[in-house]
C-alpha cells in the first residue's frame, strides 16, 4: 500500500485529480455535472474555498483550489463532495459485499499526487 504524504498549509492551494472507480467506458461525471455542480455550490457555501480552475472529463475531475487563510482541511471538502455526489445518484453498480457491509457505493477511488 502506498504512503501519501498530505500537506495541512492553512490558506494553501491544492492540486488533486480525483477518479471514479469504474473507469472504462464511464461517463457518469459528464452526464450528472448539474449535479455535480450543485454539490460544489453547496460545499463551497457552508466550507469556504476558491476554485481556480476545474476539470471534468467524463471518469476523473482535476481541481486546483485554495483555501481560508484560517483553515487546511481540504479532506473535509473533498469528504462532502464525493458524499453528497454519490447519495444523489440513482443506485446502479454492482457492490462487493465489503462494501455493502460498510455502507459504501462503488463509485470513488482514492488517489493522491505528491
Amino acid at each position: 500500500m502506498p504512503e501519501y504524504r498530505r500537506v495541512w498549509v492553512p490558506g494553501g492551494t491544492y492540486f488533486f485529480t480525483v477518479n471514479l472507480l469504474e473507469r472504462k467506458n464511464n461517463n457518469l461525471l459528464v452526464r450528472n455535472i448539474n449535479l455535480l455542480r450543485e454539490v460544489v455550490r453547496k460545499v463551497r457555501d457552508k466550507h469556504q474555498f476558491k476554485i481556480h480552475g476545474w476539470v471534468v472529463l467524463p471518469d476523473h475531475i482535476h481541481c486546483i483550489l485554495s483555501l481560508p487563510q484560517n483553515d487546511s482541511d481540504f479532506a473535509l471538502r473533498w469528504r462532502l463532495i464525493k458524499t453528497g455526489f454519490s447519495k444523489k445518484l440513482q443506485k446502479t453498480e454492482q457492490l462487493s459485499e465489503s462494501r455493502i457491509k460498510r455502507g459504501e457505493r462503488g463509485i470513488w477511488q482514492r488517489r493522491y499526487l505528491d
